[in-house]
């Protein structure tokens, strides 16, 4: 009797499990339409670094705005050198802008300032250390937390003797006969005393943030949090010593 050979039917890889055959395949869908179960390839749920980064764009935002304020300090000094007022006696017009000479204070205070932006960033880099962080992911202890607390305290320390030295700086100012007042204030004397005050303020908001910080990194259960309470922290501070230097520079030259 003849033997009829027959063509296998090709195997047609099936969307529900039935009885019998070959179980359905998860596959990663390659480009154009699909649906079902595979939008949660396309729309996978946000882990610690896409956390990280939501809130990094935020927070830069703000601080771009900081800056702008800032900004508009130097500004308003430039064109308040361009005041002048009437000589009753002349009759002429005479600029009332008399420089000033910093109180020797402000360049220690700017050292301590960088210093303490440094601090900062050596505690920022030790919270995203690879090898700590993988040793806390698997509960071998805290060696980030560790790292980062020490670098953290001395940016906070640092911060509170810079403020220290504003204070100074503004005694020191008042002696040479520049007191904050309307009497003996004069424009470059008063400019100074709005500027540092102003920027003492903002330190003043961060050296709180370092409280927080430390407050959080001793709460704070899990890794990520402590890293994104470091960063944010970070990158407030990392901007007040760009604005200061920014400050300073036009206090020193722009005069």
């Amino acid at each position: 009797m003849p033997i009829a050979f027959t063509r296998a039917p090709a195997e047609i890889e099936r969307k529900e499990p039935g009885i019998g055959g070959k179980p359905p395949v998860d596959r990663r869908p390659t480009g154009g339409g699909g649906g079902g179960g595979d939008d949660d390839w396309q729309h996978p749920r946000k882990g610690p670094r896409e956390r990280l980064q939501r809130i990094r764009f935020f927070v830069f935002f703000a601080l771009a705005g900081d800056m702008m304020f800032f900004a508009a300090l130097v500004v308003l000094f430039f064109a308040r050198q361009a005041g002048m007022h009437m000589d009753p006696r002349s009759h002429e017009l005479i600029g009332d802008w008399h420089p000033i000479q910093l109180p020797p204070i402000v360049y220690l205070n700017t050292a301590v300032l960088l210093l303490s932006s440094l601090a900062m960033e050596f505690g920022r880099r030790n919270i995203f250390r690879e090898i700590d962080v993988l040793e806390e992911w698997l509960g071998l202890g805290r060696p980030a937390l560790r790292r980062t607390l020490p670098w953290v305290g001395a940016t906070l320390v640092l911060g509170a003797m810079f403020l220290t030295g504003q204070v100074i700086a503004w005694k020191q100012l008042t002696a040479q006969g520049f007191a904050f007042d309307r009497w003996h204030t004069t424009p470059a004397s008063y400019f100074f005393y709005l500027v540092t005050g102003l920027h003492a303020g903002h330190l003043f908001l961060g050296v709180v943030a370092l409280v927080l910080c430390l407050t959080a990194l001793g709460l704070f259960r899990r890794v990520e949090q402590r890293q994104i309470a470091v960063d944010v922290t970070a990158w407030y501070w990392h901007t007040l010593g760009a604005a200061w230097i920014l400050l300073l520079a036009v206090l020193t030259v722009g005069q």
